[in-house]
């Protein structure tokens, strides 16, 4: 007897255990709702970090647009725990649509911009990538620890 009435006990504590489980899951694991945001970085480019522009190049940021109607970034700024700063010039992100801002030199296009840096930006061991409106007020920003060298902010 002790037995049937436990076993309903214990499934009703489990239900109970997964549902507050469920509710407190983290907001970043919510999808994002909409508007300019910090997507991938490619913090550790592969292979040795040679300082060659492949190497460079092969560490970004992408910034996407989530929101529906296109956005001009000019002012936007991109930066790190150590105050490197990419200033966005005249450029606009279609609705729906990525930029990746690569580390090193490169011609501009509509899906790829360039920082035309001699030397890395994103620490490997930890570092934060901060989106900062003309304004100056934060828009969105990511933080990693030592890893894979990829971070999937949003």
């Amino acid at each position: 007897m002790r037995i049937r009435t436990a076993a309903p006990l214990a499934l009703a504590a489990a239900t109970a255990l997964a549902g507050s489980l469920l509710a407190s899951a983290p907001a970043s694991a919510a999808s994002h709702q909409g508007g300019l945001h910090l997507g991938k970085i490619q913090y550790d480019s592969p292979g040795k970090d040679t300082r060659t522009n492949a190497s460079l190049n092969a560490e970004y940021v992408d910034i996407h647009n989530n929101g529906r109607s296109k956005l001009q970034l000019r002012g936007y700024k991109l930066k790190d725990d150590t105050g490197y700063t990419y200033t966005f010039p005249s450029f606009t992100v279609a609705a729906g649509k990525t930029v990746r801002v690569h580390t090193g030199k490169g011609g501009n296009s509509a899906a790829h911009v360039y920082w035309n840096r001699g030397s890395y930006v994103w620490n490997n061991t930890g570092d934060k990538a901060r989106l900062i409106k003309p304004s100056g007020t934060l828009l969105d920003s990511c933080s990693w620890g030592r890893g894979n060298g990829v971070k999937v902010c949003h």
